[in-house]
């Protein structure tokens, strides 16, 4: 079940729009996004032979679904640099510091959509800013709706999960030591993994 509906292009003399899915519709709003059932995180390769994983315990954002046209979709995520955690306190300390996010100069990592897509079925593309530090580029994600769900609490739920890849030296993030054997200590790409779920906000 996609999120947004189509519109039907095999037409070469009219353009009609398919009718819309009412309970599609009916997700029309804004949303809050929900910071205890959602993570942000990231893997990167260490050493050039494992992966760190590591998230961002506090952040905050919106979403605004449009149910029929997804270019009327829109995203902003808030992110608390201070918050990382990879389970190792002094790297995470290290990260916080000027060598990488600078957290006590830039203590957010920011994104706001400048737009939306539909790639098929239940899979969408968000693009728009994000900035780290003080370095703002654009950056696409690659998002699955995983549909929507009333909780106990009368709460009309969405989610969604998806990824992108970064190169952090792109933003800024430059540090790195070379090793003994060849190669450096941290990979330049990073992969950022996305798992939202968001409340609908009171009428």
């Amino acid at each position: 079940m996609g999120l947004f509906g189509r519109k039907n292009t095999e037409s070469t003399t009219t353009t009609a729009t398919l009718p819309v899915d009412p309970a599609l519709a009916a997700l029309t709003g804004d949303y809050t996004i929900d910071a205890a059932h959602s993570s942000i995180g990231f893997t990167v390769r260490h050493a050039m032979v494992t992966n760190v994983r590591g998230s961002f315990g506090e952040h905050e954002g919106s979403l605004k679904l449009n149910g029929s046209d997804p270019s009327a979709s829109s995203a902003t995520i808030d992110v608390k640099i201070a918050s990382i955690d990879t389970g190792i306190g002094d790297r995470d300390n290290h990260l916080r510091s000027g060598d990488f996010f600078d957290a006590e100069q830039f203590p957010l990592m920011s994104f706001r959509s400048t737009e939306a897509a539909q790639l098929g079925g239940d899979k969408y593309r968000v693009t728009g800013d994000l900035t780290i530090k003080d370095v703002t580029k654009p950056l696409s994600i690659d998002l699955e709706f995983n549909g929507t769900a009333t909780d106990p609490y009368g709460n009309e739920r969405v989610g969604f999960e998806g990824s992108a890849e970064i190169l952090r030296s792109e933003w800024g993030l430059t540090w790195n030591a070379a090793l003994e054997t060849g190669g450096v200590m941290v990979s330049d790409k990073v992969k950022l993994n996305f798992d939202i779920s968001a409340i609908k906000n009171a009428a």
